[in-house]
């Protein structure tokens, strides 16, 4: 599995987004317990922080060990560096597993093997992401042209299942429909700017060039969004069950 964010992992912590309360809420209405969950490729640790509240016992894993050390802080959550396809877990602990902005990043197979095997019978498996964000019109296409035609060479090929909103990424279980969820921000300037500055192609594009792509677009996005403004993420949220 590649590791795309170990470097700058307290800007990760910092810029990125978080996930709506009432994705959470809809979680917990469609789980038979609440005892334990497994949060894989945790990073920052957010969604391990969300479960914490609701879960005796969450263990969250990340390949990287920085990312891990800039994570939330919680005596019932517990850290370790495993990755997704292959852990030290019992068979059958979890009631729930969920997987936020890092799936495409696996390989498919081995993961749901993996699933399967660490999964409660009656428990849940929960795919989130986002997808890029809207603002006004005006920075909506400085964000366009620059996500395509400034850093678009730059993305990893795993990129395209975010493109599609998570809807070509294998998914052997059994379905749950879900509602639709967005998270809407009213952001600064500076958070943007550090927000776009953790993306991965962004750091391709630094480690090849020689500079920050960011900067190349920082007056003229400036422009458009102003000291302050609205930034929506579209949320992807795909739950199942294993198949009997």
């Amino acid at each position: 599995m590649k590791d795309n964010f170990s470097s700058k992992s307290s800007s990760y912590a910092k810029y990125r987004p978080t996930y709506p309360q009432e994705l959470y809420q809809f979680l917990k209405e469609k789980l038979h317990k609440t005892e334990k969950a497994w949060d894989c490729g945790t990073g920052n640790g957010q969604v391990a922080g969300a479960l914490a509240k609701f879960f005796k016992e969450v263990q969250a894993t990340d390949i990287s060990q920085q990312q891990l050390d800039n994570a939330i802080r919680q005596p019932n959550i517990h850290y370790s560096v495993q990755a997704a396809e292959k852990t030290n877990f019992p068979d059958n602990s979890f009631d729930l597993i969920t997987v936020a902005q890092a799936i495409h990043w696996f390989n498919f197979e081995a993961f749901y093997k993996e699933v399967a095997r660490v999964l409660k019978p009656d428990g849940i498996i929960a795919v989130i992401g986002y997808s890029l964000f809207k603002s006004n019109p005006e920075t909506d296409e400085v964000i366009l042209k620059f996500y395509h035609d400034i850093v678009g060479p730059f993305w990893d090929e795993e990129r395209k299942y975010l493109d599609k909103k998570y809807k070509t990424i294998p998914f052997p279980f059994i379905e749950i429909e879900s509602p639709r969820f967005k998270q809407e921000y009213q952001w600064t300037f500076t958070h943007l700017i550090g927000y776009l500055k953790t993306w991965s192609a962004v750091k391709h594009y630094e480690k090849a060039n020689g500079e920050n792509p960011v900067d190349l677009i920082e007056e003229e996005l400036k422009a458009t969004f102003g000291a302050k403004n609205k930034v929506v993420f579209p949320i992807l949220f795909r739950l199942g069950k294993l198949a009997k």
